[in-house]
């Protein structure tokens, strides 16, 4: 792969205790599912060759999880990309199930884990699944404290059968971070942050002193319109869309930072992955950070 593929995707960045190195701007599958994460893709055509595009820009890790769908994301993702090209690490994600009801509903007895596992395997079309992120369910507006020690123990028991290579979290507080690390080596943590939401810079940064990386979701979530304002007008002086500084400050903010913005849409994809492009000042990035200093003050 050349020097500008590895620049132009923010770099590179090796899970710890592992041999699996990935670019920084990997891409995230939920939205190759149908309205509501429910169901097929309105153009099935256009999910594979979103897939096949990012692949082919270099993009080597793939974010994803049975329950979209459900089960619809991971089939197009084997029906796009196997047999696998080699480096590229496929996540998923365990603890939901989608009931017809097409609710969001947690899935986190031992049974369902394992469940879950093989539903992955099947639907992949793997033998052994690279990373799977347990996600605790928590609060309707993030992580909630409560053990999570039953789950993780159930997965650290398909890592020993094989069926699972390296466990990470999402949606967890640092307490469950920590109580998780008692029992078994975690490898990546998933959790909502971005410009305006930042209650986890403590979090990335005691991860980033292990070598941990953090992969934030929501990457525009949360903005009040002031918020959004500021970041519009920096993106217009820039001349570029506020999802692209929003991406780049997040590849500046940590070099532990990894994401994984998703996308049906080419042209939008083609746009994501220009973030590891954009350079931002100091000035730039002072500015930015004022945005989660407005949120703290209007509270």
């Amino acid at each position: 792969m050349s020097e500008m593929t590895k620049t132009t995707l923010g770099g590179r960045f090796t899970f710890p205790g592992t041999s699996l190195t990935v670019q920084r701007i990997g891409y995230g599958a939920m939205q190759l599912a149908g309205p509501g994460v429910w169901g097929p893709p309105k153009d099935p055509d256009g999910a594979i060759t979103v897939l096949r595009e990012a692949v082919a820009a270099g993009v080597n890790h793939i974010d994803t999880a049975d329950f979209y769908g459900p089960h619809i994301t991971n089939q197009i993702i084997r029906q796009a990309l196997h047999p696998y090209p080699t480096g590229l690490v496929i996540i998923t994600k365990l603890g939901a199930r989608r009931p017809p009801d097409k609710s969001w509903q947690p899935a986190i007895s031992p049974q369902d884990l394992t469940e879950g596992v093989h539903d992955n395997l099947r639907n992949l079309g793997l033998d052994a699944l690279d990373i799977v992120n347990y996600r605790a369910m928590g609060a309707i507006h993030g992580p909630a404290e409560g053990s999570i020690a039953e789950q993780v123990a159930a997965l650290a028991d398909h890592r020993r059968k094989g069926l699972i290579r390296h466990i990470g979290l999402s949606n967890v507080t640092a307490a469950q971070v920590a109580e998780a690390q008692a029992i078994t080596d975690i490898v990546c943590v998933q959790n909502s942050y971005n410009l305006a939401q930042r209650h986890d810079d403590a979090l990335i940064e005691d991860l980033a002193r292990q070598g941990i990386p953090y992969v934030p979701f929501f990457p525009l979530g949360g903005f009040t319109p002031l918020q959004s304002s500021t970041l519009s007008d920096v993106a217009g002086r820039l001349g570029a869309t506020p999802m692209k500084v929003a991406l780049a400050w997040l590849l500046h903010r940590s070099p532990n930072i990894l994401l994984i913005p998703g996308t049906s849409s080419v042209a939008h994809l083609r746009e994501n992955l220009a973030a590891g492009q954009l350079t931002l000042s100091p000035q730039v990035l002072e500015e930015l950070d004022g945005i989660a200093v407005t949120a703290e003050v209007a509270h």
